[in-house]
């Protein structure tokens, strides 16, 4: 006797099933390859019995007979799966590259708040530099200003972006959120899936921060871009105090970078939520390299009453940087607007 075909339904939630199988075998395995056991050839072979797994469970999936066991069976071992990967908690106790090897904190009263561990490195080269690092008293009635910095190395759509607070005076403190490496350890974005590194706040001064970018990394090279932004000050207060009361917060228990949803993009996004009116998520902050359009586009940013093309290119600070190089006003010269610019428009010849 002939078995019943499967309804529509059927067909659908099977296909549905089955897509979930092939997703859990994709992540399952790039887990196991990027953060299994130490050894290499273990590592391999445990990946290669997972996918083996999940593509017999796809095929059983196909028998009336098998397909309940099969996925049965396939929960039990992403159940395991699942406990080892809680199991990977992250530390503040590692072998950390020099740059980041220092924990930021922050001593708040009131309106009096002690950064400690600024970083201010002397850069002979990317890689070949002496650490420094400040402490440094910042009154939060002085601040006056947050400028946004993007940074980009790889086309218009991808970029780093950063927050720098203005004190008056020429005194900025920015603040990078990136990720924390090991000794020889380099980023992969493909590892920022994968708890592979711990989550950082670099607290630095421009002349290290910014000038880093704009006059040592060449490979690749990367243009660096300063935004004023725009609104009530009273924002910019509770932000910065969110930056540190959340610095403080990493000190206490680490987080995981995550390359989608704990990034230096979206983690200014999460901070920026203490403010009422805060921007909605959207597409362009994911796309991190179109945030600075965004924020335009929203009356975010000062834009001197320029269109954002020609806005951006007044912003692009490289060339100023590399003239400014070490010096004690470095921030000032930065953002020195080009001969001939006067109030945002060009001056009568």
């Amino acid at each position: 006797m002939n078995k019943a075909p499967l309804s529509i339904a059927a067909v659908v939630g099977l296909a549905l099933l089955g897509l979930l199988v092939s997703m859990a075998a994709g992540w399952g395995a790039l887990a196991i390859v990027l953060r299994g056991p130490h050894d290499e050839t273990l590592r391999n072979a445990l990946a290669t019995v997972f996918i083996f797994a999940s593509l017999a469970t796809l095929i059983a999936l196909a028998s009336r007979r098998w397909r309940w066991r099969a996925f049965g069976s396939y929960l039990a071992v992403l159940v395991v799966l699942g406990v080892w990967w809680s199991g990977i908690e992250p530390s503040n106790d590692r072998v950390w590259q020099a740059d980041v090897a220092a924990l930021p904190h922050a001593t708040i009263e009131g309106d009096i708040i002690t950064v400690h561990n600024i970083r201010n490195f002397a850069y002979r080269s990317e890689t070949d530099y002496t650490p420094a690092w400040y402490d440094k008293r910042y009154d939060l009635r002085k601040l006056q200003g947050v400028d946004l910095g993007a940074v980009y190395w790889m086309g218009p759509a991808i970029a780093h972006v950063f927050l720098s607070f203005d004190f008056g005076g020429g005194d900025h403190l920015a603040v990078s959120i990136e990720t924390r490496k090991e000794e020889g350890e380099g980023y992969s974005t493909l590892k920022g899936f994968f708890r592979e590194y711990e989550l950082y706040y670099v607290v630095a001064d421009e002349r290290d921060l910014i000038r880093l970018r704009t006059n040592y990394r060449r490979d690749p090279p990367e243009d660096v871009y300063l935004y004023r932004m725009q609104g009530d000050i009273e924002n910019g207060r509770r932000l910065f105090l969110e930056y540190m009361k959340r610095i403080n917060s990493l000190r206490e228990r680490p987080e995981f970078y995550n390359t989608l949803t704990s990034n230096c993009t979206t983690s200014i996004w999460m901070n920026t939520r203490v403010n009422p009116g805060h921007l909605p998520l959207d597409w362009k902050i994911l796309a991190s390299g179109y945030v600075p359009e965004y924020l335009y586009e929203q009356g975010r940013l000062d834009s001197q009453g320029l269109p954002f093309a020609e806005l951006q290119r007044r912003v692009h600070v490289n060339a100023r940087a590399q003239a400014a190089d070490a010096a004690a006003d470095f921030s000032k010269r930065i953002r020195e607007q080009p001969a001939g610019v006067i109030d945002g428009s060009e001056a009568a010849l």
